[in-house]
């Protein structure tokens, strides 16, 4: 019902997944603590579901402009015609590669912020995610490491698009940074790879310690397929492995799902 009103399409299928994600899930329809979760867990269908909105957006223009001639000059021979225009411009790209970026960085954004929410003691669950609070640090320095991503995120948000420097004696005199938006989004998307990996983690160990509670089938599924790669933390270890074999499994999913599009 809460999303049937404001239909924003993202919205809609994010909050679709979502239920479908979580069905016949033990703590999702077990008794509530408290009477609103964190904005970071409350409002995920509309934070998602905006970035899902923005990545469309992104695709429509990149396979226009993968389509198109944006040679100079052109040649149309059955006119029999040159001419010079142009097409080479790559403002529309400019744009949605900035466009893009700021929706990655804002998933990455709420992931860490979710990741805060489960280890800091808050939620029925032990402080950093430990057996041995005050021994052990559990995932207290990877939420170090999850907010020192996210902040150099939101600083490569800056726009490329608005930026422009004269060239070639004052005829290059508006230019759109494309290809700077293009490598900052690049590295936008790897640093979301990388909190993606992070709250699998925490997220993870949390369900661990909701036992005998279970979750979802799906949730389960994936939490059996994450510890068959990565142990439970019954004692502080490098995690830094641990992230990079999640890291790994996230990439080849995405690379498959591209395949399958």
């Amino acid at each position: 019902l809460i999303h049937q009103i404001r239909p924003h399409k993202g919205q809609l299928l994010s909050a679709q997944k979502i239920s479908s994600i979580l069905k016949d899930s033990q703590i999702f329809t077990g008794k509530k603590s408290t009477v609103q979760d964190p904005y970071s867990f409350r409002c995920i269908p509309q934070v998602h579901g905006a970035s899902y909105q923005a990545f469309a957006h992104t695709l429509e223009v990149i396979e226009t402009e993968l389509n198109s001639v944006t040679d100079n000059p052109l040649i149309f021979e059955e006119d029999g015609k040159i001419l010079s225009g142009g097409n080479f411009h790559a403002q529309p790209l400019a744009l949605v590669l900035d466009y893009l970026s700021i929706a990655m960085a804002e998933l990455g954004s709420i992931s860490e912020r979710r990741v805060y929410q489960l280890i800091n003691g808050d939620r029925g669950l032990p402080a950093f995610l430990t057996m041995n609070p005050g021994l052990d640090s559990g995932f207290m320095i990877v939420q170090y490491t999850a907010a020192s991503i996210v902040s150099q995120s939101k600083q490569l948000c800056t726009p490329a698009s608005v930026d422009s420097i004269v060239s070639s004696k004052g005829q290059e005199d508006h230019v759109s940074m494309a290809a700077n938006a293009a490598t900052k989004a690049y590295k936008i998307l790897d640093n979301l790879k990388s909190l993606i990996a992070i709250e699998y983690l925490v997220a993870a160990q949390a369900l661990d310690f909701r036992r005998p509670q279970m979750s979802s089938p799906q949730v389960e599924s994936l939490h059996k397929q994450l510890r068959e790669k990565v142990p439970f933390l019954s004692e502080d270890r490098l995690l830094h492995d641990d992230m990079i074999k999640v890291k790994e499994c996230i990439e080849i999913k995405l690379e498959n799902h591209f395949k399958k599009s």
